[in-house]
């Protein structure tokens, strides 16, 4: 018994051992030694059960850890805009629709109004539905994008391919059924649906870029225009009046007070008058501030987003217990039903003010990528959603039993005298953790766009090389800045910036519920009706919102409209002109046996070197290399077409994003090579890339020699041998890590992984070799091509011959490298419309020459660039 016990013990040991436990003894040593002492027989596997316990309690703790501590961090990443709104929430509201009065059924209503929004939206729509719906952990407009696109062809990427579909970030989490939907067959059959699909999105993506105009405007100068009431001008007439009302004499005292009075008068109306100048140095200050990055100040933000939460916390409190302890009973949907019945018209048209307490809500979907569900939902739940609603309910507690001040409704005026300027701080310092986030959320979003080929070049600078996705883009830096000082300058009231604001917010959230209830139905595969019952529950509410900002739209609602039609007019127009691009290209490239066909014959001549040829086509010789070469009749030594595309997939592993394949022969020194990006990757700069493309080279070029000459062979190559011409070669997924000696083969359904040897260090080597198809062809096995007299090779002229090929690689890399890129003029055909002439040649061209051009967005030296000019006639 005593054997079978220790053998059995020793078994479960090295079994908790592997399973990383070993970490956790410590936890309950006591307790252990003691069961052990008294149970060296029996109770051994008893003890070794409390011993796995006691581990599973301590990894427990320490994922509670990490979670709070990813809760914690998200406070000032996600809810910076969300926690300012009550600000602006109450001013907003009561500035001209509505009146305060002394029934309280107005403030009671609005109460009500926003606990019931603050509840369906934030809370069920987006915590417990939305947040589902992540791409690979990421979130926004375009994960919910790049998720449908995946489970239905709706795209209207160009260069879409087969092995994409092979990416371990692209595998669908639920495969599709069998039995296709309706709605994905309706949607995949009707070509104009994916063009509605795309202005949704990009409609969705105008809106966010609106936001971040409009959010730090709004907030920033809410905040500091608690200086207002501080010394509020009114305040001290009022005072004035007051003692001039008198009946008695004025006294030398009195009219020496009353000249202080004066004087402190015109210095609260200087002080008023300086609200927009103070805010405007603000902004200018946030925006220059941009460069440096946002993790150089990013530990500051949680701390001040929970000073602020825990702020508004004690002031609603206060507020509820010294004004109003009975604010409670006004959460009833009872009072929203008074309000609308006695407000009618006016309150509806108010629920413009009411929609901003949801403002900053769809960043808890945007930035999901940064940290996890479970920490977003623990945050909101617990600590930001109750210290709204304690904010809201104390500003309704204190505005219940003031109502001699209606032009001074807001925040401030609910705030102690003696905790104003304190909480001024705190409130400004919010606002710009606030404005931070949208800022760089802006960034994120355009930098999505361009990635995807919806909007023109711009120059992406990565501030933190340990932060992933902390960029920083000049351009459309110091146009939001220039932007939002001109807001503030020509609104200068909440009213105005309210009204833009919550026309952009409950825009996205609108575009987020309609592309929600089409993954529910595409991804999830859930019956149609339950993704109609979201889509009618929450779009009912949003469209509510919606249809009583668009009434504001003379005071100030028509800002993000104007500004969304240019935006997507430009990103419209970029995304068509690229497609159309595309297709020419498709329509005009180069045979391979005019490429082969090149030589000393024709008096072309191979240069030292390696030549880079960008193009983006991911099959064929693009039109402007054999431009290049009839104007120029040499080419380099090594030659290599590049591919850089972006696929619908948040991110591609290291180890994926390389394929890599011949053109030609061996002996032609040609080769194709597509790099694959996902829409949040950060694209290398090009010494990285020139190196690695390099290395990525030699790897392929010694794994092809081991394939196609080695001793080692599948059956079926010999077989397919005769069906593939010579001239017809694959592409093969080469990874980072780098081949020593004889590389391991295509791994196969059938082959074990245990089996597989050959001197590989890890699986990653290569990944998948898989066949480049156009989409709607069924994915086959790779299998390269083998020339005829390569059965007839011996060991060592294989090796000398793989040698010599890796040799002639590095001289070329010595001798320099070349970046032959497209310069391209766009040019609509005769018979176009006039639409579609003035979208190509005076918006297209004129986006193209104001813009990055591929040689700055790739990052080549220009001592090393050769542009080659092309006409594109479409």
């Amino acid at each position: 018994m005593c054997s079978f016990s220790q053998e059995f013990g020793g078994h479960v040991m090295e079994d908790l051992m592997d399973l990383g436990h070993g970490k956790c003894w410590d936890t309950s040593k006591t307790q252990i030694q003691l069961i052990e002492f008294w149970s060296p027989d029996i109770l051994l596997p008893l003890s070794l059960i409390l011993r796995s316990f006691a581990c599973e309690i301590a990894l427990q703790k320490d994922s509670w850890k990490t979670l709070l501590l990813l809760a914690y961090q998200s406070l000032g990443v996600v809810y910076g805009d969300l926690s300012t709104s009550p600000l602006y929430v109450y001013k907003s509201t009561f500035a001209e629709d509505i009146q305060h009065s002394d029934t309280n059924e107005e403030i009671f209503g609005v109460l009500s109004f926003v606990f019931w929004t603050l509840t369906l939206v934030p809370l069920f729509k987006y915590v417990f539905v939305v947040l589902r719906a992540d791409d690979n952990g990421e979130g926004g407009t375009f994960a919910l994008y790049s998720l449908i696109c995946r489970h239905a062809k709706v795209s209207l990427l160009p260069n879409r391919q087969v092995a994409d579909e092979s990416l371990s970030t692209y595998k669908l989490e639920n495969p599709p059924e069998k039995d296709s939907s309706r709605v994905k067959m309706y949607l995949e059959k009707h070509k104009a649906l994916h063009t509605a699909l795309l202005i949704l999105v990009l409609l969705g993506t105008c809106m966010v870029i609106g936001d971040g105009l409009l959010t730090p405007a709004i907030s920033v100068f809410t905040a500091v225009s608690g200086l207002e009431l501080s010394m509020s001008s009114n305040h001290h007439q009022c005072h004035v009046d007051k003692q001039l009302r008198k009946p008695k004499r004025l006294s030398f005292i009195s009219y020496f007070i009353a000249i202080l009075v004066s004087y402190s008068t015109l210095y609260a109306i200087r002080i008023a008058d300086a609200v927009v100048p103070i805010t405007c140095f603000i902004l200018v200050c946030l925006f220059t501030l941009q460069h440096y990055g946002t993790h150089r100040v990013g530990f500051l933000f949680a701390p001040v987003v929970l000073a602020w939460l825990l702020c508004i916390s004690a002031l609603g409190l206060y507020n509820i217990i010294h004004w109003n302890p009975h604010v409670y009973q006004a959460l009833s949907p009872y009072y929203m039903f008074k309000f609308m019945k006695k407000t009618k018209k006016g309150g509806w048209m108010s629920l413009g003010g009411i929609l901003l307490c949801i403002t900053g809500s769809e960043a808890m979907f945007a930035d999901l990528g940064h940290f996890s569900y479970t920490a977003i939902q623990i945050a909101f739940t617990f600590l930001v959603y109750p210290a709204l609603i304690l904010a809201y309910m104390g500003q309704a507690a204190y505005l219940s039993q003031h109502h001699d001040n209606t032009n001074h409704i807001g925040f401030y005026i609910s705030v102690p005298g003696k905790l104003r300027i304190p909480v001024l701080i705190i409130a400004i310092l919010a606002s710009v953790v606030g404005s931070q986030a949208i800022i760089s959320g802006t960034f994120s979003i355009i930098n999505q766009s361009q990635s995807l080929g919806c909007f023109p070049r711009v120059k992406v600078v990565h501030t933190s090389d340990k932060i992933h996705g902390q960029i920083y883009i000049p351009e459309i830096n110091w146009m939001l800045m220039i932007l939002c000082i001109a807001v503030t300058i020509g609104f200068r009231d909440t009213k105005h910036m309210g009204n833009a604001s919550g026309l952009a917010v409950m825009t996205v959230m609108l575009v987020t519920t309609c592309l929600t209830s089409l993954v529910i139905i595409l991804c999830w595969h859930k019956p149609p009706i339950l993704a109609l019952s979201f889509l009618l529950f929450f779009g009912s509410i949003e469209l509510l919102y919606f249809s009583a900002s668009l009434t504001k739209f003379t005071e100030g609602a028509w800002l993000p409209i104007l500004l969304a039609l240019f935006l997507m007019t430009i990103m419209f127009v970029w995304h068509y002109a690229t497609i159309k691009k595309y297709e020419f290209d498709i329509h005009n490239k180069v045979s391979l046996e005019w490429l082969l066909a090149l030589g000393p014959s024709l008096g072309i001549a191979r240069v030292p070197g390696i030549g880079l040829v960008f193009t983006d086509l991911t099959s064929g010789i693009p039109a402007n290399f054999s431009r290049f070469v009839t104007n120029l009749p040499a080419f380099h030594r090594v030659l290599v077409f590049v591919c850089v595309k972006s696929v619908p997939v948040p991110f591609v592993p290291p180890a994926e994003r390389y394929l890599v394949g011949r053109v030609g022969p061996p002996s032609h020194r040609s080769y194709r090579c597509i790099v694959r990006y996902g829409y949040r990757d950060v694209h290398q700069d090009v010494d990285s890339f020139e190196s690695e493309l390099i290395a990525r080279l030699a790897d392929f070029i010694n794994y092809d020699w081991h394939r196609t000459h080695g001793t080692n062979s599948f059956p079926e190559d010999d077989a397919s041998q005769s069906n593939e011409s010579s001239n017809e070669y694959r592409l093969a997924v080469i990874g980072t890590v780098s081949f020593s000696g004889i590389p391991a083969y295509e791994i196969e359904e059938s082959v074990q992984l245990a089996s597989i040897s050959g001197g590989f260090p890890t699986v990653e080597s290569v990944t998948d070799v898989i066949e480049m198809e156009p989409v709607g062809v069924v994915e086959r096995r790779v299998r390269f091509a083998i020339d005829d007299e390569s059965g007839t090779h011996s060991p060592s002229d294989m090796d000398l011959q793989l040698q010599e090929e890796l040799e002639d690689l590095l001289s070329a890399q010595q001798a320099g490298t070349a970046f032959i890129l497209g310069h391209s003029h766009v040019k609509a055909k005769q018979g176009s419309s006039l639409l579609k002439r003035l979208a190509l040649n005076f918006g297209y061209n004129f986006l193209r020459r104001n813009c990055r051009g591929p040689d700055v967005a790739l990052k080549v030296p220009p001592v090393s660039l050769l542009e080659v000019g092309m006409v594109y006639v479409m």
